[in-house]
């Protein structure tokens, strides 16, 4: 299986080569165990997954990734209609799910396989076309039902592969964290990149700060929701000192999070940045510099573009913000079924447009300042990244959550609103804060207390839930 080229190393087998909340299988195991599911998949357009965070996810994926057909995670938590129009939509015909579990028709009808870790198979077929579409993974837009992203094997080869050059990951690493096993960070990079690489996995059930110190990982992803989590407990966070690289992606990393960990455990940790459409892109790298607030540079085989409204070309002077594009290999081969979707998604000549805006150093490091739909503020004739503003509230002792929009203004065009979760800390005083590190004109004018923030299961802010003012 030329994609996961851990499970044909027997000579880098180990007992736990992967662990999930404490139940773990050898590369063998696992390799017999997916091939039965193989044996079971073979032939079928697609197969979606129950993704919850057990083995039997990762089974399941291998399984059919083995079998050469098309895998659809299925989030766990998905309601009735998300998961109906999931199932319907990538014309999978059977879902693979924890044995006891298979019995159930929970599903629309559609057969489901059991998937049992002790089972063992031999499967033999030849190894599956690199361009053949390995992953269908659904992603949510800002209007409409969510949309099928066909991601190549060749795009995730070529992604593993360049994160493992630009974070020195290699067999001897154990991987831990305790991510959600149907996107791309916590299944791709979090499952597949270990197998890839041959490091040891150790998915840790619920990513708890406990959990993440007693996981003996030398490389640790995470969520900005949970390295906040790991940096408010202190002793929890000095035990992850003894690790070589910790990774923070699917949304900023807020700064006071940043140095914590650097003060804690002893190092900067590596910010990285993606779509589901593009994989992992932009990155620092393990033996790179790592600045607060930045994701580095496009990683090996990736080229970026920073545009106007117009398409024109922006200057990397560090300041002027403008729309990331990404091409390389790593890019989707469009949304399933939706070829005007897909279109209106890419350039002429093939670079995806991500809707995030970005501002780019002259050393080419990238940060990102927000979405175009909803973090690009224009007031008073000014571009404003709402990130900026969030970055410099998050800075104040006071405040816990930040999330920043435009709203309309009879004068301004828009202005800066504030949603924050706060103690002890007036309006006022917020927007002095930020007008006293920022530009003036890029302070809040006005200021909403939260007791928390909507945030979707990566941790992120959900701005469209917000309360109006």
């Amino acid at each position: 299986m030329e994609l996961l080229t851990a499970l044909s190393a027997p000579e880098r087998d180990r007992e736990d080569a992967v662990t999930v909340d404490g139940r773990s299988l050898s590369y063998e195991e696992l390799a017999g165990a997916a091939s039965a599911v193989a044996s079971r998949v073979a032939g079928a357009p697609a197969v979606a997954v129950h993704a919850t965070p057990t083995l039997e996810t990762v089974i399941a994926v291998v399984g059919g990734l083995l079998a050469g057909v098309r895998v659809v995670p299925v989030p766990p938590d998905a309601g009735t209609a998300e998961r109906a129009h999931i199932l319907r939509d990538s014309g999978a015909t059977l879902v693979l799910r924890e044995a006891e579990d298979a019995g159930t028709d929970t599903y629309d009808g559609i057969e489901t396989v059991p998937v049992r870790p002790g089972e063992r198979g031999r499967f033999r077929a030849p190894l599956p076309d690199p361009e053949a579409i390995a992953l269908t993974l659904y992603t949510s837009g800002t209007t409409g039902a969510p949309k099928g992203v066909q991601v190549s094997r060749r795009a995730v080869a070529a992604d593993l592969d360049a994160l493992a050059d630009a974070w020195a990951w290699t067999a001897d690493d154990t991987l831990a964290h305790g991510l959600p096993l149907f996107h791309v960070h916590g299944l791709v990079l979090g499952v597949l990149g270990a197998l890839r690489t041959g490091s040891r996995l150790v998915h840790t059930g619920r990513p708890t700060p406990q959990a993440y110190a007693a996981a003996g990982g030398t490389l640790y992803f995470g969520v900005p929701t949970v390295w906040s989590r790991v940096a408010r407990e202190p002793e929890a966070a000095r035990a992850l000192a003894s690790a070589r690289l910790l990774v923070s992606g699917s949304a900023p990393l807020p700064e006071p999070v940043f140095r914590d960990l650097a003060a804690l455990t002893g190092q900067s940790p590596v910010e990285r940045y993606g779509m589901t459409e593009t994989l992992i892109t932009v990155s620092a790298r393990a033996d790179g510099e790592r600045r607060p607030a930045c994701v580095g540079r496009p990683v090996a085989g990736v080229a970026t573009r920073l545009v106007a409204e117009d398409g024109s070309p922006v200057p990397y002077d560090g300041a002027t913000v403008g729309e990331l594009l990404v091409g390389g290999p790593t890019l989707f081969d469009g949304y399933l079924g939706r070829p005007e979707a897909t279109r209106a998604a890419l350039t002429d000549d093939g670079f995806f447009r991500t809707g995030d805006m970005a501002v780019v150093e002259p050393d080419g490091t990238h940060r990102i300042v927000g979405r175009a739909s909803t973090d690009l503020i224009k007031s008073g004739g000014y571009r404003i990244g709402a990130g900026e503003v969030e970055s410099a509230l998050l800075d104040h002792p006071a405040v816990a959550e930040a999330a920043v929009v435009g709203a309309p203004h009879p004068d301004l065009g828009q202005q800066i609103v504030a949603y924050v979760v706060a103690d002890g800390v007036s309006e006022g005083e917020l927007v002095a804060f930020v007008a006293d590190r920022l530009s003036a004109h890029k302070r809040p004018r006005a200021v909403r207390f939260l007791d928390a923030l909507p945030r979707n299961a990566m941790g992120k802010p959900v701005k469209k839930l917000l309360p109006p003012l």
